[in-house]
């Protein structure tokens, strides 16, 4: 029998776990063990970050995709949908709006669309880099070629997203028609890494299907690869797809995944998903209270908003958009935090030094930002 005090301490000392140890975690439903879970991801992003959160703004270009995944609504078959692609001229419109609000991290967005060639790309991002050096350019547009990727890095593309969803191959098969290809998918993540992308890589949490042992494989694979950049966010049915009547993923499982990746590694980049949002309306500030330190609001065209439906009730409004970062401002404030303007990137020169640092800058920062949230039980509880 684990004592799971001593698990989450040596996660926070070492950064690295068994599986045994993950499954653990992952099994455990004591709320006091999860509180100090949260708590010690807290101080370990709060150390690494202090109370800053990067906002990224999100324009999704296109909501076509050749590909036919059972959990999207954006899927290739699903006729219902209005489809639409967003011209170079209205993306950097929305750029423009974005900088003025203060956003230095944009993040192009669409699905697998064989109409935005390489070369329509590469004029983009280095068209975004050419108004706005100062910023950083994501791209989170499903699997390329190594040539393509080559090419937009140059162009000067500084992150990628490419969530894997599941290690597990033949859980991978169950969520993809054929023709997809989980070693495909890892070997773009590698790709990525190795042509110098800040690189994200994440889960679906509560896919049909998928089970603890799954997400153990994810979190030992994530381990490994290192990524600068985690997603974790809940399956959320679409009525349009194959999964329309499958439940939804968990909350609370969410966010413990959240607090793990925290105390694997200090300085990642782990958003509140707007589908933590879509499923709990205070998801966005349980994120950051486990650990999350990005918010991603929506800058595309409001009227194309609700048209990259990847899930039902997808959220998109309010303080999940950029029309709403005023309200954004006052939650997080709420809760002791407060918005970075800057780009936000990974500092893997700061990992080793906040990584020695924890245990003596919480407590400064306990201090430093006194706000209710830390009269909980506290992370120093587990050296008892």
């Amino acid at each position: 029998m684990y004592d799971v005090r001593k698990v989450i301490r040596k996660l926070r000392d070492t950064h690295r776990l068994d599986g045994q140890e993950y499954w653990q975690l992952l099994s455990d439903s004591d709320e006091r063990d999860c509180r100090l879970l949260q708590s010690g991801a807290r101080e370990a992003a709060l150390s690494a970050f202090g109370n800053r959160v990067f906002v990224r703004g999100l324009i999704e270009i296109s909501n076509h995709c050749k590909n036919n995944c059972l959990y999207c609504g954006i899927r290739s078959g699903n006729g219902k949908l209005r489809r639409y692609r967003l011209r170079k001229e209205e993306i950097l419109d929305c750029c423009a709006k974005g900088y003025a609000l203060g956003l230095r991290t944009f993040v192009l967005q669409g699905g697998e669309d064989a109409a935005l060639d390489d070369e329509w790309l590469e004029d983009l991002v280095a068209s975004v880099k050419i108004r706005y050096p100062d910023c950083a350019v994501t791209l989170s547009l499903g699997e390329k070629s190594e040539d393509s990727y080559r090419r937009f890095r140059a162009a000067g593309a500084d992150r990628y997203l490419l969530r894997h969803e599941t290690f597990n191959p033949a859980h991978y098969a169950s969520l993809h028609p054929a023709g997809m290809s989980r070693d495909r998918r890892l070997a773009c993540i590698a790709t990525l890494k190795r042509l110098g992308y800040q690189t994200g890589t994440g889960i679906m949490v509560g896919s049909p299907g998928q089970t603890l042992d799954h997400l153990v494989e994810d979190l030992l694979y994530i381990q490994e690869l290192k990524p600068e950049m985690i997603g974790i966010g809940p399956f959320i049915h679409h009525r349009d797809t194959p999964f329309r009547n499958e439940s939804d993923g968990s909350v609370e499982l969410c966010l413990k995944l959240i607090s793990i990746f925290r105390l694997m590694d200090g300085q990642a980049l782990i958003p509140a998903t707007t589908a933590l949002s879509t499923l709990d309306s205070q998801g966005r500030r349980k994120g950051i209270l486990a650990g999350a330190n990005v918010l991603m609001p929506n800058l595309s065209p409001a009227s194309r908003r609700q048209d990259y439906s990847l899930y039902e009730g997808k959220a998109s409004g309010g303080a999940e958009s950029v029309e709403g970062l005023e309200e954004l401002k006052e939650e997080l404030q709420g809760i002791g935090y407060e918005i970075a303007v800057d780009r936000g990137d990974y500092d893997c020169g700061a990992n080793i030094k906040n990584i020695k640092n924890i245990r003596k800058n919480a407590t400064k920062n306990k201090a430093e930002n006194k706000t209710k949230i830390f009269e909980s039980d506290g992370f120093s509880a587990i050296h008892e």
